[in-house]
């Protein structure tokens, strides 16, 4: 098995699966997950490639979120479409950034990503409401690259 298929454990999985589910039913807001061995640019560079990969820029409303990890590298962005940086506060993303990675510094990885989409699904609900009749536009499942 690779690295990135024994990073994290089907259980752990399918929690953050939960969480995006979860999270999306509080905001119209695109949420998914990346991971990859290694990245072979910056961090947030690498992200903005992943996100246009997996047609995150293509939501109707530009409210797309992704959590990029790279786990050999260490790295981790968050990234979200133009409609979000639009409307959110800079205090927003290192909200976010400063709870996912202080799990992350404890070696809980599943629990930092559960926490910051559920963080995400709750801010982003001020500026994109989940309304009855949105369509899950993205997957929900974890991407995972080489």
């Amino acid at each position: 098995m690779s690295v990135v298929e024994e990073f994290l454990s089907k259980d752990q999985e399918q929690s953050i699966i939960n969480a995006i589910k979860l999270a999306e039913k509080n905001t119209s807001g695109e949420i998914r997950v990346h991971i990859e061995k290694n990245a072979n640019k910056p961090p947030f560079e690498r992200a903005k490639e992943v996100f246009k990969f997996l047609k995150m820029d293509q939501t109707h409303l530009k409210n797309g979120v992704l959590f990029y990890l790279a786990i050999e590298s260490k790295h981790f962005a968050i990234i979200g479409d133009e409609g979000i940086h639009k409307l959110v506060p800079e205090k927003f993303w290192k909200t976010i950034k400063n709870k996912v990675i202080s799990n992350f510094a404890e070696k809980h990885y599943a629990k930092g990503l559960e926490e910051g989409i559920l963080e995400v699904g709750n801010q982003l609900k001020t500026f994109f409401p989940y309304e009855k009749e949105d369509i899950n536009e993205l997957p929900d499942e974890i991407s995972k690259g080489e």
